[in-house]
């Protein structure tokens, strides 16, 4: 993921799925960290909720795979 993309990834979370910075930064030091990775980690620790999963993979699919 470019860094553009990588940083409106980070904006989505917060602004649209009102995902705390301090939460994202927990995620983010996680070993395994990629964008990829980071919903299940986000759910992982509880962080967000199975639709807000849901709703991460559709924007990457849209976003980064198209």
């Amino acid at each position: 993921m470019e860094s553009r993309e990588l940083s409106q990834f980070m904006q989505f979370l917060q602004d649209d799925l009102g995902i705390p910075d301090t939460n994202l930064k927990l995620a983010l030091q996680h070993p395994e960290q990629t964008p990829s990775l980071l919903p299940m980690i986000l759910w992982q620790y509880g962080l967000v909720t199975l639709n807000q999963v849901n709703q991460i993979f559709d924007w990457l699919e849209y976003r980064v795979l198209k």
